[in-house]
């Protein structure tokens, strides 16, 4: 799922990645919504308010939201950054600091209330800290996958989907056909647990509050832990076959 890359990635691998990590985008999404009324899984809508910021000439307001992109910038660029340099030392497990780091994030969140004093300031701390961690989650994904998986925003998910859809009613060669029903159906699957994590994290939230933020922790360490058992299976799989 994390560690097949090249011509060892399959549909199933990228279908899997994109179920686990979509639900986690979904459930960190709307805890940012609930608990301190921040988008924290993409940047679009941050870019819309911090122009208007600027236009009403409130520059304080413009530049947190400006810090909010950087923060989901920074995240993207740290996790590419990561996976550059472990692939240069020819590193298979690259996928684990940046998921590491994101589960880290998603601890010290989930619990920051009994951390971080209670100033103006922790809704600010708190939305940079999850759109950095959806910024690592971005560029992870989109790396394994060779940018067919996309987990944290819809918009372009939307529009591919629009497009492929439309298409489906003038290809009508078998292989053309095969291969856009298995793209729209991974859209249609990303979509479905980004929703499926937004309204598991709502209700999860009237009991758990930031806690909540443990839920999707758990996610990827099952997806961790799922990739481990693959990989150690499909070892033992081939040495069967050689001996």
């Amino acid at each position: 799922m994390f560690r097949h890359k090249g011509k060892g990635r399959t549909y199933s691998h990228n279908l899997k990645l994109a179920s686990i990590l979509s639900c986690v985008a979904g459930l960190v999404n709307i805890t940012g919504v609930l608990a301190v009324s921040t988008l924290t899984t993409n940047v679009t809508g941050h870019f819309a308010y911090f122009s208007e910021q600027l236009f009403l000439r409130n520059f304080k307001m413009a530049s947190i939201y400006l810090l909010y992109i950087l923060f989901f910038l920074s995240g993207a660029f740290i996790s590419g950054l990561i996976m550059e340099w472990a692939s240069k030392h020819k590193s298979h497990t690259s996928y684990i600091i940046p998921l590491s780091i994101e589960m880290m994030i998603m601890l010290l969140t989930s619990f920051s209330s009994e951390i971080l004093p209670n100033t103006p300031s922790v809704p600010i701390i708190i939305s940079s800290a999850l759109l950095f961690a959806m910024g690592l989650q971005n560029a992870l994904v989109t790396r394994v996958s060779q940018s067919v998986v996309r987990t944290t925003h819809l918009t372009g998910l939307f529009t591919d989907l629009g497009i492929e859809l439309s298409q489906f009613f003038f290809h009508h060669q078998k292989e053309k056909k095969t291969q856009l029903n298995r793209s729209i159906f991974l859209k249609l699957m990303i979509i479905s647990f980004f929703f499926l994590g937004g309204i598991l994290g709502s209700l999860l939230y009237l009991y758990f509050q930031l806690k909540t933020l443990l839920f999707p922790l758990a996610l990827l360490l099952f997806a961790l832990w799922y990739d481990t058992l693959l990989f150690k299976y499909y070892r033992i799989k081939r040495k069967t076959r050689e001996s």
